[in-house]
Parts: C-alpha cells; sequence; structure tokens
C-alpha cells in the first residue's frame, strides 16, 4: 500500500473501458442476475412455496421467468 504522499492525484487513473466492454460486462452483470433470479425461484417451487415464487416472478417480470405447475419457466411473450 502507497503512503499518500506517494500518490500523485494527477497521475494514474482508472482505465475507461471501451464502450463495447461496457456493453459485454453490463451483459455479463444482466446474466448473473437472471440466473440467481432462477435459483431463487427453484428453490420456493421446491420448498412447496409456488404461490410466492408466482408473485416473486410477476413482480419482476424482467427476469424473464414465469411459474407453471410448481415449475420454472422461460416467458414467452
Amino acid at each position: 500500500m502507497k503512503q499518500i504522499s506517494e500518490i500523485n492525484p494527477l497521475g494514474e487513473e482508472r482505465p475507461n473501458p471501451s464502450e463495447q466492454e461496457r456493453e459485454k460486462l453490463r451483459g455479463q452483470r444482466l446474466q448473473r442476475e437472471r440466473d440467481e433470479a432462477y435459483q431463487k425461484l427453484v428453490e420456493l417451487c421446491n420448498l412447496g412455496e409456488c404461490d410466492m415464487a408466482e408473485q416473486l416472478a410477476n413482480r419482476n417480470s424482467n427476469w424473464g421467468y414465469e411459474i407453471v405447475d410448481g415449475i420454472v419457466m422461460e416467458r414467452i411473450d
């Protein structure tokens, strides 16, 4: 770790990612969030809380999932 006196406030900065790199990172984050949401819905269904899973899926329609007969399915619009 550098001492404060060694840090140049006008020196090195964090590199700004290109627009393509930002889009790639954004896509990765959205996919990770979608995967986590799927796991939550599956766990609720496995615990017998299908109604709760359905409510959660309906409130978060951007996830792209719906609950059909206690099974998590991709929503087809």
